[in-house]
């Protein structure tokens, strides 16, 4: 959907506002931790180095201050904004609500300014449409990659639920309940959802994001690009976990569930890499106008010169 120049402004800089806050808490972690290395040992998983303190940030925040710049530039940039910036909005809506409930005064503003600033953006979107101009919807991608990544994003989302399916069985009630809740049972960072909110949130976009590509529609750039990026820093931080554990060499000594996560982290990644690639290419060519009808049409002009009769 086209989206006025207004709009546009107003939602790249709702977006620079939500990298901007992301981007604070980074620094802030990096200041607490010591070094970058530091940081992307705890975003991994690694906890047992010594530190001054903990990390209140998670991968999601780096993948999230990524597809918010991303998202200000295409706003910036393109008529047909609207997708982009109701993904973002929509996306930072729903992981961002577990911050209402979360610990900490300083989460809780920071859930409280993010969730105003999604629903800016998905307001934006709604309302941003120029009144006076014609409807001018953006290209459907190529049919090829189209497909592709949305085979691949629908088999994240069905490797997720499969994931949390298996650990609701094996886990008591009470850590289940709290997985999705964030209970005692539960620690994680500050600013990230309880993991079991996050894999719903992710599957939820996965699974939307593929059925967008499946079908071709005009928003399968936006949302599939999107579903990318999580995809990606989710199985970064499972490969990097599997790296530095040494799990990755020795799938042969694990469990089979443990062998599974391990294996699930890398076609995460490969798979949110291959998606990145496939939707960030040209869309498909817009269709040729047809003929006119017939219905009306002028006969053709005579000959010049007018032959005999004519």
């Amino acid at each position: 959907m086209t989206v006025t120049r207004p709009a546009r402004l107003t939602g790249a800089a709702l977006c620079a506002a939500l990298a901007l806050i992301a981007a604070v808490w980074i620094l802030q972690d990096l200041a607490v931790l010591g070094s970058p290395a530091d940081l992307a040992r705890y975003w991994a998983g690694d906890h047992r180095f010594p530190t001054r303190g903990r990390s209140a940030t998670s991968p999601l925040d780096p993948a999230l201050l990524a597809a918010y710049a991303a998202t200000a530039v295409a706003a910036l940039r393109s008529r047909h904004a609207a997708s982009a910036l109701a993904a973002a909005g929509t996306a930072t809506l729903a992981l961002r609500l577990p911050g209402l409930w979360a610990a900490g005064n300083g989460a809780l503003v920071t859930a409280l300014l993010e969730l105003a600033l999604g629903a800016g953006l998905v307001l934006t979107a709604a309302v941003g449409r120029p009144a006076d101009a014609p409807h001018e919807p953006p290209a459907r991608p190529r049919t090829g990659p189209a497909v592709t990544a949305g085979i691949l994003l629908a088999a994240a989302a069905l490797l997720l639920v499969l994931g949390e399916l298996y650990r609701a069985g094996e886990l008591p009630l009470e850590v289940t309940v709290d997985r999705f809740t964030g209970g005692r049972s539960v620690v994680a960072p500050a600013l990230a959802p309880p993991p079991g909110w996050l894999s719903a949130i992710a599957a939820g976009l996965y699974g939307t994001a593929a059925g967008s590509c499946l079908s071709r529609a005009r928003h399968a750039r936006a949302f599939g690009l999107l579903a990318a990026a999580l995809l990606t820093a989710a199985g970064l931080g499972g490969v990097a976990r599997a790296v530095r554990y040494e799990t990755l060499l020795r799938l042969g000594d694990l469990t089979v569930p443990d062998a599974a996560g391990v294996l699930a982290s890398a076609f995460d990644l490969l798979a949110g890499l291959t998606v990145l690639v496939l939707l960030a290419g040209r869309d498909a060519p817009a269709a040729a106008p047809g003929p006119h009808p017939a219905a009306g049409a002028r006969p053709p002009a005579p000959p010049r010169p007018t032959p005999p009769g004519w």
